[in-house]
């Protein structure tokens, strides 16, 4: 039984539910359209088995907790994916069933670190990696416009010519193009050399989304605003930062700095375990901690989570209540990880 592709938004964002018999997946469902989905699934006699996105959006809000919990189907994001709410993490080269058939995970950052493309059965969704016509900015925090080069040339051309693509966003009122037609018409791509797609990225000039800092916030802390005082972007922007093992040569030192991981409890002793002498204070907790951990004031404080988001943020608001040296692990727990330094769980 193939997979059927139906988009579901009708705006500039695009969600994507995908059918095969009464099981689905939907796909970068945008928060203020729940109702609806549920009322599409409801209508059709589908089951939802899992909620796909192909990277971490800056310019809606994703699904929160309470929609989760109504969906009543598990979180699927690329391992590098800074959200709590991720219940399954894929790679490069993984499966997802659905009935019958497999879909496969394609990771292709330059939009995102966690960018990923979904392909099945003769189709592609891209995300923001390929758009029509274009591609994703790579100006939001993480964008690298040199992977996203090598993600659409190397990966997402090399499939074949007549593979349909299903872009996250397109603002010309067009639905789906092409693997073939990107190649011979995509302007950003088209005749241009890896350093010659940097610089055209570099002076795109786009303006950034309505309330970007508010939903990259969000989004990536799992928290809503009402729950976390999230600082200002030029709070975030005057934060310092250190690679895993400059983290783990001050740990070293006679007076090594306080670890404060800011991750939710499970995570702590979830796959990625925690530094050893951490002292957990999820991210919704900080602001009301803060009294007990004023006797660090005057020394460093390393900051820690998944992998650098709700830190950046954390550790923005520890400066902001005068915590003099606050640093934020850069990378978090993927990168200490991925350094092979020791965890505890």
């Amino acid at each position: 039984m193939t997979i059927e592709i139906t988009e579901i938004n009708g705006t500039n964002c695009k969600t994507y539910l995908l059918t095969s018999g009464s099981d689905a997946l939907l796909v970068d469902p945008v928060r203020e359209r729940y109702d609806t989905y549920r009322a599409v699934l409801a209508s059709r006699g589908l089951s939802l088995k899992m909620v796909l996105e192909t990277h971490m959006h800056a310019d809606h809000l994703m699904i929160n907790r309470a929609a989760k919990e109504g969906f009543g189907a598990p979180v699927v994001m690329h391992r590098a994916s800074p959200s709590p709410l991720v219940d399954r993490h894929v790679d490069d080269g993984d499966a997802i069933a659905l009935g019958d058939r497999q879909i496969s995970v394609m990771h292709t950052p330059g939009h995102t670190p966690d960018s990923v493309c979904y392909r099945l059965d003769g189709a592609v969704l891209t995300g923001d990696t390929l758009m029509i016509g274009g591609s994703g900015r790579c100006d939001f925090p993480g964008g690298d416009a040199g992977a996203q080069f090598d993600a659409v040339t190397t990966r997402l051309f090399t499939l074949p010519d007549e593979t349909i693509v299903y872009p996250g966003h397109d603002y010309k009122g067009h639905t789906s193009t092409t693997i073939g037609q990107e190649k011979r018409e995509n302007p950003r791509f088209l005749g241009k050399t890896r350093a010659e797609y940097i610089d055209l990225m570099s002076k795109l000039g786009l303006p950034f989304p309505e309330k970007v800092q508010q939903s990259l916030q969000v989004n990536q802390s799992g928290f809503e605003a009402s729950d976390v005082a999230f600082p200002a972007v030029s709070d975030l922007a005057s934060l310092d930062h250190l690679t895993a093992t400059g983290v783990a040569e001050k740990l070293a030192n006679a007076l090594p700095p306080l670890l404060l991981d800011v991750r939710e409890p499970e995570e702590f002793v979830g796959e990625l375990g925690h530094i050893r002498g951490a002292l957990l204070v999820p991210l919704d907790a900080l602001e009301r901690r803060l009294p007990k951990l004023a006797g660090y004031v005057e020394r460093d404080v390393v900051v820690v989570c998944r992998a650098g988001a709700r830190s950046a943020s954390a550790g923005a608001i520890l400066r902001k209540a005068g915590f003099r040296r606050v640093i934020n692990l850069e990378g978090g727990m993927l990168a200490w990880v991925a350094a092979g330094l020791p965890v505890q769980r």
